[in-house]
């Protein structure tokens, strides 16, 4: 597999995708539930994921898929897109302007390219496995940032709260009163293209999907980062828990979630 190839029909997606999302920005939607959650979906989510799959189904027929709208389809295959179409999408329905498309493809559940763009911002971020990290074609890297106490983390807390046991609310006060600042921007792909541009120096989230972090990820670790979970163990699509950092940071991050996991 060609995967320059690969990353320039993700990133020609990614743009088409986008102006999508900017078309309907600031715009009267259909708002619907997931479930029993406080998980939005409008139908510019199922706008973009459609042309999304469409335009990459008919370059890379053989390829399976995985959206969060759609969910994953019958194709089998090694080769996986692991689509988010709106990310940010309680954002997006009141008009916040924090959100992006993220598209990410991989090879046996590990990511090989990944695109994140903000259309607002203009903003698009890629990476090709072995080939680092670009930021609108011009590299980056994580920062140099080696005290937590100097560190600007992001984090997002799961839509059903109550349902996780990890203590995220310990661990966001712990923080809180540790790092240098703590942002929650409502988009994971969001954040962890920027944990992979130096602008955050780590990121901590539990609960999220493969479409959540699957490009980010990859944004993260070809940028020098490092991604675990929670325990420091390797991270895997869908885990339950996710941490990145700039990697200097990182044991000092992972140090703070165990204490806060054992809180009462």
């Amino acid at each position: 597999m060609d995967l320059q190839i690969v990353r320039d029909v993700a990133c020609e997606t990614a743009l088409a995708a986008g102006e999508v999302l900017r078309e309907g920005y600031g715009q009267i939607h259909e708002v619907t539930l997931k479930g029993a959650t406080n998980n939005l979906v409008t139908e510019i989510d199922r706008r973009s994921e459609d042309l999304i799959m469409s335009r990459i189904g008919r370059v890379f027929p053989e390829h399976a898929f995985l959206g969060e709208e759609t969910g994953a389809g019958g194709r089998q295959s090694p080769w996986r897109w692991i689509i988010d179409p709106l990310d940010g999408t309680t954002n997006y329905a009141h008009h916040y302007p924090c959100f992006c498309v993220s598209i990410g493809l991989a090879y046996e559940d590990e990511p090989v390219v990944g695109v994140v763009y903000q259309p607002l911002l203009n903003e698009l971020f890629v990476a090709v496995k072995s080939q680092g990290a670009t930021l609108n074609n011009r590299a980056i890297h994580v920062s140099g940032v080696d005290t937590l106490a100097s560190g600007m983390l992001a984090t997002g807390f799961p839509y059903n709260l109550q349902a996780f046991p990890d203590a995220p609310i310990a661990a966001f006060e712990s923080f809180v009163r540790q790092a240098q600042a703590v942002r929650r921007d409502g988009s994971a792909a969001i954040d962890l293209a920027y944990v992979a541009a130096g602008r955050y120096d780590g990121f901590w989230e539990s609960g999220l999907a493969a479409w959540d972090t699957a490009a980010g990820v990859l944004l993260v670790t070809e940028a020098g980062g490092r991604v675990s979970d929670y325990a420091d163990a390797p991270y895997t699509l869908g885990g339950p828990t996710i941490a990145a950092s700039n990697g200097g940071i990182h044991p000092a991050i992972i140090a703070v979630l165990q204490a806060a996991s054992r809180r009462p």
